[in-house]
């Protein structure tokens, strides 16, 4: 039996001591500024139609990037460092929007279904892991037998990262800042009940929860409920307003692939605390993060916790 005792000076009181000592143990993660860890980047690619709906393990990701997709229609790129669910999914295939966006992060761990042969060169020579359903086995890459596909590939986030690091040695890089800052929310800001986002095949709707202080999603109006029933939501919901063009990729029904610009400047809204501000973003280069400020040239403050990013 080993004993531990902790000697006090006469100045000071057990629960300044415990006090100090939490305080300097605590580990905030970087993209939410909630206590957590700073893990490697897991990016993940969700399907974002009627149905793949109820979406699985959205609730553990720290940011979630809203894409327009081959007809008007949405998927989404999820971003883990921290808490990583059982499962997530359903996992689709890749879009060149996503090399842009993520590139931001460093060597991302890149989870997906697969990509059209023209985009996997591309995706090749970028600065991203390969972890796609394309080089791992269907125990990683599960079918959930409830759906249909091509909305039921599911991932074993947790077993795709082992296999990945720990097995094959790969590099993936561990979590930094990427642009945004935390702190109190503008005093330029005006209360906002409700808003909506809207692509031309795709709604999103954003309703202030006093009670949870946070947005509370909808989908094409429908409340956005991931699969244990709780509805999707954040502290943080970014609409950015970027130029979105046509590439030179396309789906197999003859759809044009739109690729939305996350590199340059814009414009764009916070929703945080029930309100909403006006903002602006820059983004010299691919490689670095993303800035956000106000009107007056003052930094846009997030809100702590998860934070939604609406390209539109």
């Amino acid at each position: 039996v080993v004993s531990i005792f902790i000697v006090l000076s006469a100045c000071a009181s057990p629960s300044s001591f415990v006090k100090k000592v939490s305080q300097a143990e605590v580990e905030k993660n970087v993209l939410t500024n909630l206590p957590g860890t700073n893990g490697p980047v897991l990016a993940v690619k969700i399907d974002d139609t009627n149905a793949a709906h109820p979406q699985v393990g959205l609730n553990s990701a720290d940011v979630i990037y809203i894409e327009q997709v081959e007809g008007g229609l949405t998927r989404l790129a999820a971003i883990f460092t921290d808490k990583i669910p059982d499962l997530i999914g359903p996992v689709r295939s890749a879009r060149i929007s996503d090399i842009e966006i993520l590139e931001q992060y460093g060597r991302v761990g890149f989870a997906y279904s697969g990509a059209q042969s023209k985009m996997r060169p591309v995706l090749a020579a970028a600065n991203l892991e390969n972890m796609s359903a394309e080089r791992n086995p269907p125990s990683i890459y599960q079918s959930d037998k409830t759906r249909y596909a091509p909305t039921n590939m599911m991932v074993d986030a947790k077993a795709l990262l082992k296999k990945t690091i720990e097995d094959e040695g790969k590099k993936i890089d561990t979590v930094k800042s990427i642009g945004w800052q935390f702190g109190k929310g503008s005093e330029l800001a005006k209360d906002l009940a409700s808003a909506e986002v809207k692509w031309p095949a795709a709604k999103y709707g954003m309703t202030w929860s006093v009670v949870e202080k946070r947005w509370l999603l909808t989908f094409n109006g429908k409340p956005n409920l991931d699969s244990n029933g709780r509805q999707l939501g954040s502290p943080n919901f970014v609409i950015q307003k970027v130029e979105i063009t046509d590439s030179i990729y396309g789906d197999k029904f003859g759809g044009v692939t739109p690729m939305s610009n996350t590199v340059g400047s814009g414009s764009g809204y916070l929703l945080r605390d029930g309100k909403i501000v006006a903002i602006t973003w820059q983004r010299p280069s691919a490689e670095v993060g993303t800035i956000w400020t106000l009107a007056d040239g003052s930094v846009a403050n997030f809100a702590d916790g998860q934070v939604w990013i609406a390209l539109t």
